[in-house]
């Protein structure tokens, strides 16, 4: 099961902490596809880390940017790519994901989201008086936007990256045969 070559591009979405980087290596390493992550290609090519493009250019400058990487990154073929948490904000983003590959939708409680990013620094829109209360007005917001776009939604919580590969390629599989 592990190591199949499955067709196409895989998309990765869900909230911060869900496990969309971590996954996504994952993913790509057992399916032969090549991994990016928008935030991380972002800041690569910008030199900047994502709180500072926060800082400067806003949260508006920062989309853009995600926009652009988005429609750059999903033309390739047989990449698996994690994105933002915010990026399904933007209904040009779900329209590419949709239409250029396979959506999973990374899905865990907010309280785990919080476990895990509750000392993460590095997440701007988190760093206020009530993060765990931002978190659960994101998710509110996100959360039908996330189903809206995804061909398969994967509860992350509380699961071992191992038993998670193992239930994905399952059920990748299983769409591949249809």
């Amino acid at each position: 099961m592990l190591g199949m070559k499955l067709p196409g591009n895989f998309f990765l979405v869900g909230m911060m902490g869900a496990g969309k980087t971590t996954v996504g290596r994952a993913l790509a390493k057992v399916s032969g596809k090549v991994f990016y992550d928008t935030d991380h290609e972002i800041e690569s090519r910008t030199g900047a880390k994502i709180p500072i493009i926060f800082e400067v250019e806003g949260e508006a400058g920062f989309r853009r940017r995600e926009v652009a990487m988005i429609k750059e990154l999903s033309a390739q073929k047989n990449i698996v790519l994690a994105t933002g948490g915010g990026a399904v904000l933007n209904p040009a983003n779900r329209a590419i994901l949709r239409r250029e590959g396979f959506v999973i939708y990374l899905r865990a409680s907010v309280d785990e989201l919080y476990l895990r990013t509750c000392h993460d620094k590095n997440r701007p829109l988190l760093q206020t008086e009530n993060p765990k209360q931002r978190l659960q007005e994101f998710y509110e917001i996100r959360d039908p936007l996330y189903c809206e776009v995804a061909d398969l939604v994967i509860d992350t919580s509380r699961q071992t990256v191992h038993s998670l590969l193992q239930l994905l390629m399952k059920e990748l599989e299983l769409h591949a045969d249809r």
